[in-house]
């Protein structure tokens, strides 16, 4: 093995090799060129010169042109390439037929974008490319014709330093080879700042989720440090390599648990080459109204329910009714007339068809004008489009359609539902109880929906209603992470921007923390309307220590009684740590143990109760600590290393060192502590501490 990496392995030699030099050389040659490519996006002209006049077909052009050329923008502090694959003679390239067959390997550097010269010629080969699935699924028993595999090691300025060869066949293929420190090296390597794409350490069940075809809905049920966030994050590119003409039609959406995940995950894909991707959260998805108000646990597993829907669905449907009086539509000297019992067998017609709401409004207007037009047929009047449009516009005909079929707003219709007691009696009949329909009623005594106390859970009630009312747009494609925590309303609003589209469902069962969350993943995926998804387990960690990992399973039996414990791949000694003290002595413990944390490297996160959060805070600031509070600073993890975390918000993060301060207080906070703790304890993949002295969960001290 050539220069092992600074810090990683053993000190660099003096003087690089040779082969670390050509190895540098090529990825200065790539780095020249992805440079060149962008120029060359940037200095070409749009198709049409504004002389033309086609000013909506240049600005189409023109944003084309420069998302193509951010997608080509080159990050400094980011390899292009990681590896490099050495094939059989042959495998590759085709036999020249001038020389005969090849004699030399064919070689190819594996990297997190296509790069080619001036000529075309491919310097660096885009990981999705089927040719690059060897890098990851490659082995000695099967070398996919494959003799040798290397991977590269990089200084903290993303300078080549090292690289490990990996002999799978041919000369001197032997099946062995160094492989696996350099791996494990970057695997294990102190993170700070947001998440980073883990293309260079994709496992071989990993590469297998990533690789799904974009037909099949996949759900990834991921223990903690598996990397289900990653392979959903790394499906999204992968997806977009091979059907980007198909999902640009819809687009691809990120759905996060909130925008402090969001801010931790949002340069994974800009660092593949992949800027046009939506990342929200579900609150933000289905942001009707303004959320000011909080649901009791019992208001919010009730409004959650998937009974819900069908409240408003009878809701919405109880507005259309039958005229009192006829239509009479004029034309010139004669006079058109239908009579109740037609229009309302033309409203029974339509409720039956299985429209939405606002479409039927639509469809009366034909349906009572192509009534008229054959009155006027059968008395010899010549029709066409033109006539039926204007009796589907006449004044008469628009007047019967709002009465019998009245325009609905989704907000005032939730509205008028949660604030009018009969009203809710009548479409909750023998779906809610009495007692449920008192809890999902709005609080106080709200004049009008700006004025309403809206929740969470009401946002997903107004977007059921509004997309009875008016079908959403689909999407070709949605990752949904922490999906264990969504309720089936809210899971149903998923499921509608869906459409025929697939999904990409992440979670973890053991991590569910809302009050209503699923029981497990079959009757999840039902509510997303992908019952025959694929459901896959990972349950292998990567980054978490298994004493880390160990000590949280203890919580298993109780929150996930027939879920596996996850399998840690590596041990570290001095990774978990316990301290009782007495409760005088908590706050000064933990400021030490963060001082002592900020004396090394990678990030750190002091995860609290939410209520304790503030004052332990203000304790590191007053002791000099540079520590931000996430609660105030979404965008914490991006700049600083020591963040003060409240533990409902420390779900999908990961820091290097992690210090828990009183558990007790975590699983006394809510319903579902114990969850959250496991969530808490989770949360580190180097180093987990746990400062307390009110006793630990018994269930945690039983292990």
């Amino acid at each position: 093995m050539a220069e092992p990496d600074s810090g990683l392995l053993a000190a660099p030699e003096p003087e690089p090799d040779a082969e670390i030099r050509a190895e540098r050389a090529h990825l200065a040659t790539a780095r020249a060129a992805l440079r060149a490519m962008r120029a060359d996006v940037l200095s070409t002209e749009t198709a049409l010169g504004d002389i033309v006049g086609d000013k909506v077909t240049n600005e189409v052009l023109r944003r084309a042109r420069a998302r193509r050329a951010e997608e080509l923008a080159d990050l400094p502090d980011v390899p292009l390439f990681f590896g490099r694959l050495d094939f059989e003679p042959g495998v590759v390239a085709d036999p020249d037929p001038d020389t005969g067959p090849a004699t030399e390997p064919d070689r190819l550097h594996i990297g997190r974008r296509h790069v080619h010269d001036e000529h075309g010629t491919p310097l660096v080969l885009d990981w999705r490319a089927p040719i690059s699935v060897a890098f990851y699924r490659a082995t000695p028993e099967s070398p996919m014709g494959v003799r040798v595999r290397r991977r590269y090691g990089f200084g903290p300025d993303a300078e080549l330093t090292a690289f490990e060869d990996e002999h799978l066949a041919g000369p001197g293929g032997d099946g062995g080879g160094r492989a696996g420190e350099l791996l494990a090296a970057e695997i294990e390597r102190p993170r700070s700042g947001p998440m980073r794409d883990i293309v260079a350490t994709i496992q071989p069940e990993q590469d297998d989720l990533v690789r799904a075809p974009l037909e099949q809905t996949l759900c990834v049920q991921g223990a903690p440090g598996t990397g289900k966030t990653a392979v959903g994050l790394h499906r999204i590119a992968y997806l977009l390599y091979h059907e980007r003409q198909r999902l640009s039609r819809g687009g691809v959406a990120i759905v996060g648990p909130n925008r402090s995940f969001l801010s931790y995950i949002r340069n994974v894909l800009p660092a593949l080459g992949e800027v046009d991707v939506t990342q929200t959260t579900v609150d933000d998805l289905l942001g009707h109204v303004e959320v000011r108000g909080t649901d009791s646990e019992t208001a919010a597993r009730v409004k959650g329910d998937a009974r819900m829907a069908k409240v408003i669905r009878r809701d919405l449907w109880s507005l259309p009714h039958p005229p009192a009086e006829p239509v009479v539509v004029r034309r010139g000297a004669r006079r058109w007339r239908l009579y109740p019992d037609e229009l309302t067998d033309l409203l029974a017609e339509l409720r039956t068809r299985g429209v939405s709401y606002g479409a039927g409004r639509e469809l009366l207007a034909h349906r009572i004008a192509h009534a008229v037009l054959s009155r006027m047929e059968s008395a010899g009047e010549v029709c066409d489009d033109r006539t039926h449009n204007q009796v589907r516009r006449d004044r008469a005909v628009r007047a019967a359609v709002t009465e019998m079929w009245p325009k609905a707003d989704p907000v005032r219709l939730v509205f008028g539902l949660l604030t009018d007691p009969e009203r809710l009696a009548r479409a909750a009949g023998g779906l809610l109880s009495a007692e449920e329909q008192a809890e999902v009623r709005l609080p106080g005594r709200p004049r009008g929906p700006k004025s309403a106390r809206w929740s969470i859970a009401d946002l997903a009630l107004i977007d059921e209603a509004a997309g009875l009312i008016e079908r959403p747009p689909a999407l070709g494609h949605i990752v949904v992470d922490e999906a264990q925590d969504l309720s089936p309303m809210q899971a149903r609003a998923v499921a509608r921007r869906a459409g025929t589209g697939s999904l990409t469902v992440l979670g973890d069962i053991a991590q569910a923390t809302t009050p209503w969350a699923a029981p497990d993943w079959p009757s999840l995926l039902a509510h997303l309307g992908k019952p025959d998804a694929r459901l896959a387990v990972l349950d292998r960690g990567f980054r978490v220590p298994a004493q880390i990992i160990d000590y949280a399973a203890r919580l298993l039996p109780g929150i996930a009684p027939g879920l596996g414990a996850p399998v840690a791949v590596r041990r570290s000694a001095g990774s978990l740590r316990i301290t009782d003290c007495p409760p005088a002595d908590v706050t000064d413990t933990l400021i030490h143990a963060c001082r002592t944390e900020l004396a090394g490297v990678g990030s750190i996160g002091l995860i609290a109760a939410d209520a304790e959060l503030p004052a332990l805070h203000a304790a590191l600031l007053a002791a000099g600590l540079p520590a931000a509070d996430l609660t105030e600073r979404a965008d914490a993890l991006e700049t600083e290393r020591l963040v003060c975390v409240p533990a409902t918000l420390a779900k999908g993060l990961e820091f290097d060192a992690v210090i828990v301060a009183e558990p007790a207080r975590i699983v006394a906070a809510e319903t579902r502590g114990l969850h959250r703790l496991y969530v808490v304890l989770t949360r580190a993949v180097s180093t987990l501490h746990v400062v307390h002295s009110e006793p630990l969960p018994e269930i945690l001290r039983a292990g």
